[in-house]
């Protein structure tokens, strides 16, 4: 994998059968977890990564959006949360091109949101687009969230193996 990553490596699993004959070992499962030590100390406390990279699949955890005081709209939340899964994207030695999968969650009505989140999304994706999945739910982690983004990346450093 790349150097410079913030990777920790993590769970070696075992495709295993009952008899043992035809049993591998699968590649082992890397993580990303966050610079920031606040947030990486409240991830491990939790228990989740910021990523987790398996052979050519990267999942991203998802990152929620919520107008901080005094901010008017979802706009700039939408572009803080953008700006950092390409910080995180970057670090994964991806690009927005990468992106496979986009999937949404929503608190609240969607219609608004969708109003806000597509102008700024817009920006950062571009055809061809990926598969995107939009989920009204009622309650997200973070109480001031309104909506959750998580990605599912093509990992472009599989194919250097």
């Amino acid at each position: 994998m790349q150097t410079g990553l913030n990777i920790a490596a993590g769970l070696t699993l075992a495709a295993l059968a009952a008899t043992g004959a035809g049993a591998r070992e699968a590649p082992p499962k890397q993580v990303l977890m966050p610079e920031d030590a606040g947030a990486r100390a409240f991830q491990e406390e939790v228990g989740y990564s910021e990523a987790v990279i398996h052979g050519d699949t990267i999942y991203l955890s998802g990152v929620v959006a919520g107008p901080l005081e005094g901010e008017e709209g979802m706009e700039p939340a939408f572009t803080r949360v953008f700006d950092h899964l390409t910080r995180t994207l970057e670090r994964l030695g991806a690009t927005w091109d990468d992106v496979l999968v986009f999937d949404t969650f929503h608190q609240g009505p969607m219609g608004p949101q969708l109003d806000a989140l597509v102008p700024v999304k817009n920006r950062y994706i571009k055809a061809p687009f990926p598969a995107w999945t939009a989920v009204g739910v009622t309650e997200l982690y973070e109480p001031t969230a309104l909506v959750e983004i998580r990605l599912t990346v093509r990992n472009p450093a599989a194919g250097e193996e």
